[in-house]
């Protein structure tokens, strides 16, 4: 096994931002990506940004108030998508980083837990000056076992997703920017998604001191691509090969992208039962 538990000492890198008018591409790429890997025989970490956005997860279609939610984050000037997975929502940014490694599958499997611990450490060694801590933020947005907080502030969230042979680790990491305003943001779309409904799903009572960025953490400027080029100079120094070639030509193949274009079509098809009335 290579550094961080990967299959392979190597790693391929790739960056999309995704424009506002192309949000449904952003878990389009999951899924072309996943079905890739097996191919490349090779990890691959994506980096990729949004257009402000609300991201939810599939358990927020069952707010009662869905529309009103969906009126809630626009009033911010957000927009809103949804993945193709469970969870909650979380928010998309200029300076939020999302982060996506993925693997082909090991035999054993790499189990799950092994699979987020596999993250944690990824983002520990892109940033040693931070002492992280991952458990639940019981009141953060999209609160989980894997959240990866300092003195009890979140800055991270982390999800996974497998197919028959691969496996991807999805993390959105705070970098820059108004985090109290991402929280609030959360917070009035569960209120106004709930309205006068008991709240029977267990939707989080987001409360935004519980959350913050790294750059507030580490007391300098940061940008997402600084970050990023954290990321990358920690796959180096723990001794993977990182490249970007072998993986920029197969995503420029007619194979690559009429399967990108499939899913990113397939996203797409979700999204209208949430237009806002």
């Amino acid at each position: 096994m290579g550094p961080f538990d990967l299959p392979t000492d190597s790693i391929q890198v790739v960056t999309t931002p995704i424009a506002a008018d192309h949000k449904n591409q952003a878990f389009g790429y999951t899924n072309a990506l996943l079905d890739l890997v097996p191919v490349l025989k090779q990890p691959i970490l994506h980096f990729w940004t949004m257009q402000p956005t609300v991201i939810m997860g599939l358990k927020d279609k069952r707010l009662p108030e869905l529309p009103a939610a969906i009126n809630a984050v626009q009033r911010y000037g957000y927009d809103y998508v949804l993945r193709n997975s469970g969870g909650l929502a979380v928010v998309a940014d200029g300076g939020v980083l999302n982060v996506s490694l993925f693997s082909p599958l090991t035999t054993p499997a790499l189990s799950v837990d092994a699979a987020y611990a596999q993250m944690a450490q990824l983002v520990a060694a892109a940033w040693p000056e931070l002492s992280l801590k991952h458990y639940e933020i019981t009141r953060s947005y999209c609160p989980g076992d894997y959240d990866l907080s300092v003195d009890g502030l979140k800055i991270a969230g982390i999800a996974q997703r497998r197919s028959p042979h691969s496996l991807v680790t999805m993390l959105y990491l705070s970098v820059t920017g108004d985090q109290a305003m991402r929280g609030s943001l959360i917070r009035s779309f569960y209120q106004a998604g709930l309205g006068n409904h008991p709240n029977d799903w267990n939707f989080p009572d987001v409360d935004p001191a519980v959350m913050t960025t790294t750059a507030a953490l580490c007391h300098q400027p940061l940008t997402v691509d600084d970050a990023e080029q954290r990321f990358i100079t920690a796959c180096s120094t723990a001794g993977l090969r990182v490249g970007r070639a072998k993986l920029a030509a197969m995503m420029a193949e007619p194979r690559f992208i009429t399967s990108l274009d499939r899913a990113t079509a397939q996203m797409a098809r979700r999204q209208p039962r949430l237009t806002a009335k």
